[in-house]
């Protein structure tokens, strides 16, 4: 049988029962009758069981050590004497004397304690009297006077007690169907009490952790309602007050005992399913507040902290409210966000921090309290001053920690810039940026979120980033992982830069890792380049591509990563290669390619334009620049959005001119010419045959006039840009979209800009500069002071921009070189000196970006050699590996 706990500030006292008869089982039920016998022996046996573990409530016990330790009376304040006093009947200031009481109220110890009441008293009045000196809930309390229990409803005259009368007060029992688990906490409970006396036990810590864990084994794991029922047995029996007042104990050895048993007990609620952590969610919060309440820089208490932090994050994902109603969001989760966002302006502020842990549960902490705020709060951004509302505190004091995080982010943004220079990333390497500024994209993550509350917040958060571009992009680059939410950075693609945007679109990507027994591999002949290179990427599985790649010409010795590129350059020209009716030149920029509307004619064409598609990927997830651009109109399809007018400026000059005038001209004007005798059909040519598609229903007999031409000319646009090639879109779409890690296509090409696209497929806009050239190319052999290295920088300036290309893509195997220049590629290029003979055609090593040239004796002969292998048919054929 178990008895009832003391409450959590005397927990320590609490009785400790016998179950040996009924250690056993889990399923024995108590009862204790309403009314007791009149003799004494009853009540004999519960009066030894409560004894053995119990302290005198009014603290007059001689025989035991008090409880008043240093900083206990601060974690569990004794009631004063006014809060006894305010327990007493309203009325009793006004009744005569002549009703007035003294009762001696015998405890289970058998010390006594005086009670003064008064004859026209509730029985409640009286137990909560008790309670006031004993702590013991008046639930838990039953009064005998005369053999009879006193019932709450009664006055104490009902029961004639008459003055100086002795009652005796014994606890009450309770049932249960875990006899086990109370027998266990009640265990607990025993050894803490003794150890907090002072006496010596051998292994008392042993004892408490084995306890515990034989609590938490008894848990069934998949039945939450099992879960809820252990842990209120484990709240009711105040183990955590009892724990805490242990922990505070002047005793190093009840310190260390209790500071492993709660650290134990974490533990075994962290290791419980995730959906069933919340259960104990509001145990782990009674520990913190009385540790809190004890030194809130303990380190038992931030790791407490953090384990609660822990187990909010389910409250923070998808809405999760389960246990919203368990635990009050102003007074108990608030106090503790306020916390960590003090810590993380101080640290901020000192350059320090914060670390990773310390954000990732602010983080938490906060995604459970704005869930709970949503619920709460339903006129969203809040606008400023608050008045009379839910939260109304809690939510002026969050505005004044998101401007003081704001604020101090700015100092630290600026801190970044001063530290970087206006070059931004590119002008430090990436081990210059300091580990401190590791945790400043995520911190920059929850004020964005917390911006969203407040009315005008966002554009707060805009102005920051916006004035801070450099240190913004910076700490994207640097500090932006795989697998982290980055969504809300495109909220301010303003204050992003083409390094930042190409950053964030490559993580989609995964991890390129050389292992060659992973290696995809391909042997292409040369002279059947497409077709072969079909069945190779086309035919293999998604996961299978996203390792590396290796590459072999047949007949040819060299391989590697030259090789790899010379073949990504030549595949991408045959893909795009008008003649091959896959995609077709825009009409005003050559250079740009869109789907042609012509290509269905191939029964082939969805798997062409889906292994195009991988293609493009790969060429992207290597990082090699094939000279290929997307029409504007392509892309923006690939990106999931609409297409306007506008967005056709550059893809059809004459298709855009003709509508910009349809939808300027003058009303009167053109209503008076019958809409220009438009109706809404669109006229095609295909291969030679004309074909009328109607853009709406009955669109022949539809005329265009002025109330209906913005609709005509928007729906002119969806058909022939974006209907017309949609099912080329969609299988090259799919095709990319195998490549990528996580998320659509749409997600990687949303991420970036067209010209950022640009940047990444076909590299720097501008004509080779030879002085970057020079400036990144070192020697071997040769001194750059060397007249052949001199001849060899005047034959370059000499060429032709295409030349100068073609001995470039001899050299590396790549034609085009990054934006950022000659330092974006993935090393130096090196010059080494060939020692077979000094007329020779020079050599290549493109793999390690290599130049072997001979000791020329002339100018003239090193130029004759160079122009040769300046050709275009020549340029791709004398690397080496």
């Amino acid at each position: 049988m178990t008895l009832s706990r003391l409450p959590a500030a005397d927990s320590t006292n609490t009785h400790r029962s016998s179950l040996s008869t009924v250690a056993g089982t889990d399923h024995l039920k108590r009862k204790f009758d309403d009314y007791a016998s009149s003799s004494p022996g009853n009540g004999v046996d519960l009066l030894q069981r409560m004894k053995r573990h119990e302290v005198d409530a009014d603290h007059t016990a001689s025989s035991q050590k008090p409880f008043n330790r240093p900083g206990i009376d601060q974690i569990f304040p004794l009631p004063s004497a006014a809060e006894c006093s305010s327990s007493s009947s309203p009325e009793s200031s006004d009744r005569s004397e002549s009703t007035r009481l003294q009762l001696f109220v015998r405890m289970m110890c058998g010390k006594s304690l005086v009670i003064h009441a008064d004859r026209n008293d509730t029985v409640e009045n009286l137990h909560q009297r008790i309670e006031c000196k004993t702590r013991i809930p008046v639930k838990e309390q039953r009064v005998i006077y005369k053999g009879k229990q006193l019932q709450n409803e009664q006055l104490l005259s009902h029961y004639s007690i008459e003055q100086d009368a002795s009652l005796q007060l014994v606890g009450r029992m309770q049932s249960t169907e875990h006899p086990v688990a109370w027998q266990t906490v009640d265990d607990i409970m025993h050894t803490v009490s003794r150890m907090h006396r002072g006496e010596k036990l051998y292994g008392g810590s042993t004892n408490i952790n084995a306890k515990l864990v034989a609590f938490f084994s008894m848990i069934p794991k998949d039945n939450r309602d099992a879960i809820v029922t252990y842990v209120r047995i484990f709240s009711s029996s105040s183990v955590p007050a009892a724990l805490v007042m242990l922990y505070v104990s002047t005793l190093d050895i009840n310190k260390s005992c209790a500071k492993s048993a709660i650290k134990l007990f974490l533990n075994s609620c962290i290791a419980l399913p995730k959906n069933q952590q919340l259960c104990c969610l509001q145990l782990v919060l009674e520990f913190c507040r009385l540790l809190r309440r004890f030194s809130p820089e303990n380190k038992l208490y931030v790791t407490c902290r953090s384990t609660l932090g822990t187990m909010l994050e389910p409250l923070g994902i998808g809405g999760n409210v389960i246990h919203r109603e368990s635990f009050s969001i102003g007074e108990e989760i608030f106090p503790f966000f306020k916390e960590l966002a003090d810590l993380m302006v101080k640290e901020l502020r000192q350059n320090t921090g914060p670390s990773l842990c310390d954000v990732h549960k602010f983080s938490s902490f906060w995604k459970a309290l704005r869930n709970s705020i949503k619920l709460l709060v339903s006129n969203r951004p809040i606008a400023l001053p608050l008045r009379n509302m839910v939260l109304e505190v809690e939510l002026g004091e969050l505005h004044r920690l998101f401007e003081t995080l704001l604020k101090t982010m700015d100092t630290c943004m600026l801190r970044i810039e001063a530290s970087l220079g206006r070059r931004g990333i590119g002008g430090n390497s990436a081990e210059e940026m300091s580990s401190t500024w590791s945790q400043y994209l995520a911190i920059l993550k929850i004020v964005n979120s917390m911006s969203g509350l407040y009315l005008g917040a966002k554009e707060q958060v805009a102005h920051l980033l916006n004035s801070r571009k450099v240190s913004f992009s910076a700490i994207v680059v640097k500090f932006a992982k795989r697998d982290d939410d980055h969504s809300w950075i495109f909220d301010y693609k303003e204050a992003t830069t083409f390094e930042s945007r190409r950053h964030l679109a490559m993580l989609l990507f995964p991890d390129v890792k050389e292992d060659f027994e992973e290696m995809h591999e391909m042997l292409i002949d040369r002279s059947n380049l497409l077709a072969e290179s079909f069945q190779y990427i086309s035919g293999a599985a998604p996961h299978s591509l996203h390792g590396g790649l290796f590459m072999e010409f047949k007949n040819e010795e060299a391989t590697g990563p030259g090789v790899l590129r010379e073949w990504f350059y030549l595949v991408c020209r045959e893909i795009f290669n008008p003649q091959n009716a896959l995609f077709l030149r825009s009409a005003d920029d050559l250079r740009r390619f869109s789907p042609n509307t012509a290509s269905k004619v191939d029964p082939l064409h969805p798997d062409f334009f889906k292994f195009a598609g991988r293609v493009i990927a790969l060429a992207l997830m290597h990082k090699v620049q094939v000279g290929v651009l997307f029409d504007r109109v392509f892309f923006l399809q690939l990106a999931g959005q609409n297409i306007s007018l506008e967005d056709i400026k550059n893809t059809d000059r004459i298709m855009y001119n003709s509508c910009k005038q349809i939808l300027e001209m003058d009303p009167v004007f053109f209503d008076s010419n019958a809409g220009l005798g438009l109706t809404f059909v669109l006229e095609t040519e295909e291969l030679g045959k004309r074909e009328t598609i109607e853009l709406c229903k009955d669109g022949k007999s539809r005329a265009v006039d002025s109330k209906n031409r913005e609709e005509y000319v928007d729906s002119l646009i969806k058909h022939r840009y974006a209907k017309s090639i949609s099912e080329q879109v969609m299988q090259f779409s799919k095709g990319f979209m195998d490549i990528l890690s996580s998320g659509p296509p749409e997600s990687f090409f949303g991420r970036l800009n067209l010209e950022d696209l640009d940047g990444m497929l076909r590299g720097g806009e501008h004509m080779l500069s030879i002085d970057d050239w020079k400036a990144h190319t070192e020697y071997n052999g040769f001194k750059e002071t060397d007249h052949q290295i001199d001849w060899f920088w005047q034959i370059l300036k000499k060429m032709t921009e295409d030349e100068r290309r073609r001995i470039l893509f001899f050299w590396t195997s790549t034609k085009f070189i990054p934006v950022e220049g000659f330092r974006g590629l993935s090393s130096k290029l090196y010059i080494y000196r060939l020692f077979e003979g000094n007329d020779r055609l020079p050599v290549s090593h493109t793999c390690f970006h290599r130049l072997c040239l001979p000791k020329y004796p002339t100018i003239g002969l090193m130029e004759q050699r160079l122009r040769i292998i300046a050709q275009d048919h020549v340029s791709s054929s004398f690397g080496k590996w």
